[in-house]
């Protein structure tokens, strides 16, 4: 370990030296873990990462001022649509899916570094249960689809097939996520196809350019953001296992989509027949000014471009046939080849920009005391995953709709959406969906049958309360042998066991 003379002479090279203004009165516990954490950075990187931040906040916020001119929707002959195509193109799409799977050559990679503040709790989202009958959590939700996809793929090939689950967290969720994993046994699957790895930590700066210091013996530390997947990659060697197991495309999702289809098949279809290397599942914006990153072009390439730096004026802009000319809601639902993770990995993973966002940074004053600030007053810096869509050689967009695959959980009860209730109403109105699509008829508290309402969404409640098991079905596909012709009461919760006292 490096000594407090070696520690404050890289850090008087790095500007920071006022990290260790409390390190003498530390007890040498404490003060060994300080001058662990310290020692691990690079003098030039923390130099450079505090100068880059300061000066980034610096920026005026806002779109830059030309780059309306510099805008352009995607290609049509670049995007695909799940709902708007032939019948018969899904369903190709749909068997070449199918067809990687079981050759072993489709992996899933779950981005879960970040914490749930904003949700109001002190663990990672995945652990969340968001009030379902079964009292699933997310987590457990993903690993039953995971195992569904894998059965129907098997059984369309003759096969058994895995598709590897690679788990990007943090400093802040390994430890949680593993211990909870090991809880409920991986959730039936094979604990060396679930690899969980950590991103990298940043220090969080000052306006001024400082690295605060969040306890005497401490620095404010903050994951990378998601983009901090590709230095990961490197890091833990996760590309080379890939290889190993013969994996050839990556499902690349974020953890709080309660309706995310893991290696979709319809999607990895689609991709590999259209010979991409790099794509992305988007949703049509709900109206204008939703605050949702637009897929689109800029200077010809293509490029995810945040809500706030497009003008009100070129998200009201129209096409001919009267829909948004910028529609393309990015919901961080990416396939990506293993080459092109190679690829960005090892050449243009320098290139990102980091982005920055302007926090409450818990820290200690001069004194020592602690301190919880009440307005924003550090910078974290953060890379993107989809800004490497610009190195991509063949880029897509593949369109899906919004009630069936994008509800995220991101703020608590009491926000107005993206929070429990909404996701939870979401998975069962699109439960209910299924089950009225299959033939199911529900009945009233009376024992009268409940009328099919014209149409269902996720933003109210549906008249039954149905959950059905990802274990029997992953996207409504199978279930009229269980459902055709019977009547339910509510709530009927179709897991496995039920589903076999319903066969014929």
């Amino acid at each position: 370990m490096a000594s407090e003379r070696d520690v404050r002479a890289r850090l008087q090279r790095a500007g920071q030296e006022h990290l260790l203004r409390f390190c003498a009165e530390l007890a040498p516990g404490p003060r060994a873990a300080l001058l662990a954490e310290l020692g691990a950075l690079e003098p030039e990187a923390l130099r450079e990462h505090c100068r880059r931040a300061a000066a980034a906040c610096a920026h005026p916020p806002g779109p830059p001022p030309d780059l309306a001119a510099r805008l352009r929707p995607l290609p049509p002959e670049c995007v695909g649509s799940a709902s708007r195509c032939d019948p018969e193109m899904r369903r190709l799409w749909e068997e070449e899916g199918f067809r990687q799977i079981a050759l072993n050559k489709v992996a899933v990679l779950l981005l879960a570094g970040g914490q749930g503040t904003r949700l109001g709790v002190t663990y990672p989202k995945g652990m969340y249960q968001v009030g379902l009958p079964s009292r699933k959590t997310l987590y457990q939700l993903q690993a039953e689809r995971i195992q569904r996809v894998e059965q129907l793929a098997g059984q369309r090939h003759g096969t058994r097939c895995t598709i590897p689950w690679y788990i990007m967290t943090s400093e802040f969720t390994l430890g949680p996520t593993a211990k909870f994993f090991k809880e409920h046994d991986f959730f039936h699957l094979d604990p060396n196809n679930v690899i969980m790895f950590e991103q990298r930590m940043l220090p969080a700066v000052t306006f001024d350019g400082r690295a605060i210091l969040e306890q005497k013996d401490k620095v404010a530390m903050a994951p990378d953001g998601n983009g901090g997947l590709y230095c990961a990659l490197s890091d833990h060697q996760i590309l080379e296992d890939m290889g190993r197991r013969g994996v050839e495309f990556v499902h690349v999702y974020c953890v709080d989509n309660i309706l995310v289809r893991l290696a979709d098949p319809v999607f990895i279809g689609f991709c590999v027949l259209r010979g991409a290397d790099c794509g992305a599942k988007v949703v049509e914006k709900a109206y204008p000014e939703e605050p949702v990153g637009v897929v689109c072009q800029v200077d010809g390439v293509p490029q995810v471009v945040e809500y706030s730096e497009i003008s009100p004026e070129t998200a009201q802009l129209r096409g001919p046939d009267g829909s948004l000319l910028y529609s393309l809601g990015n919901i961080c639902n990416h396939f990506f080849t293993r080459d092109f993770l190679q690829m960005v990995s090892s050449e243009f993973e320098p290139l990102l920009k980091p982005h920055v966002a302007v926090k409450k940074v818990p820290y200690v004053d001069e004194e020592g005391n602690p301190v919880k600030p009440i307005k924003p007053n550090g910078i974290k810096m953060e890379k993107f995953v989809f800004d490497v869509f610009q190195f991509a050689k063949s880029f897509v967009a593949f369109e899906v709709s919004r009630e069936e695959e994008f509800s995220p959980l991101k703020n608590a009860a009491s926000a107005a959406r993206d929070n429990p209730a909404t996701t939870r109403r979401a998975l069962l109105t699109q439960h209910y969906r299924w089950a009225l699509q299959a033939g199911a008829h529900f009945l009233d508290a009376c024992g009268a049958r409940l009328p099919e309402p014209p149409s269902l969404s996720g933003s109210r409640e549906p008249p039954a309360i149905c959950e059905i098991s990802p274990l029997v079905s992953y996207s409504g596909e199978g279930l009229e042998e269980y459902l055709r012709g019977r009547e339910f009461r509510s709530p009927l919760i179709l897991d496995e066991n039920q589903a076999r006292a319903l066969q014929p």
